[in-house]
């Protein structure tokens, strides 16, 4: 019953949540009102197929991942989301696990840079949501899934990403992204997940494992980082990489900008536009 319940209330979230509140082009020829079910299903990171078996009842225990990315997806409240996790079969979000949801202050922050390449990441470095511009800068994340979806991963042990490092920045990197996660764990001891996460890194990364286990402090890094972004298309492009920590929430907030009337300015431009217009064809 619970399952059958939880995706007619996914399906009524679904058709209230218009496509400009979540920043989807609109067609000519549109007639919902609301989203459709690619286009949450693209939001949350989830196949359209998967999702179409959870509003119909045919598909059972989302995980508590899955759910927390729906009602990021959704705009939910906490309340909602609260109740969607208990439809689900999870206990609601507590102050004992890492902080998945985006407050609504945050939102309205990216809502302010749509057009600008922008990433959230939870506290384990796990991609929580990402701009047109941002994939359109560092290559599409709607299909990433589990492991896929956290930088750590994709950093020691996956494909990496666009940007261009020195052996010598990319081992400041990795040591800090695993000091960072060694300090949320702290912080989180009873989070079942990120327990999980640790030991399938350790298990997929000999590089993860002897930084782990070597319990070093994260290096000291400055306020803002200058990258270089290797876009298959406009080549490479320097750009300055701004962190922002939301400490109510635990959240990463990652921004890309290029000096004004700078080459470089007129690169991440075109990038933004040819990815925008690739992922929209």
């Amino acid at each position: 019953m619970e399952s059958w319940e939880f995706g007619r209330t996914v399906r009524r979230w679904r058709d209230r949540v218009t496509p400009e509140a979540v920043g989807v082009p609109v067609g000519r020829r549109r007639r919902a009102a609301g989203l459709r079910r690619e286009e949450l299903a693209g939001l949350a990171g989830i196949s359209a197929d998967y999702l179409t078996r959870l509003e119909q009842g045919r598909a059972v225990s989302p995980s508590a991942q899955v759910v927390a990315a729906l009602a990021r997806a959704l705009r939910l409240s906490d309340d909602e989301r609260d109740l969607l996790h208990r439809l689900a079969g999870h206990a609601a979000p507590g102050h004992d696990v890492v902080p998945t949801a985006l407050p609504a202050s945050v939102q309205r922050l990216l809502d302010r840079l749509a057009h600008t390449p922008v990433v959230v990441y939870d506290a384990t470095w796990t991609l929580l949501v990402a701009n047109a511009p941002y994939d359109a800068l560092m290559g599409e994340t709607s299909g990433l899934r589990g492991l896929e979806r956290n930088a750590i991963w994709r950093h020691l042990a996956g494909p990496g990403s666009r940007v261009v490092h020195t052996p010598e920045e990319r081992a400041v990197l990795e040591a800090g992204l695993v000091a960072d996660l060694r300090s949320t764990a702290a912080r989180y001891p009873a989070d079942q997940a990120l327990r999980r996460l640790v030991a399938d890194l350790s298990a997929r990364s000999p590089r993860f494992a002897e930084l782990w286990e070597s319990g070093g402090a994260a290096p000291r890094r400055e306020p803002g980082r200058h990258k270089v972004i290797d876009h298959p298309a406009v080549g490479r492009v320097a750009l300055d990489c701004d962190t922002l920590i939301v400490a109510a929430a635990d959240l990463r907030i990652m921004v890309y900008t290029a000096e004004p009337g700078t080459e470089d300015a007129e690169r991440l431009a075109l990038a933004v536009v040819l990815g925008t217009q690739a992922l929209t064809s």
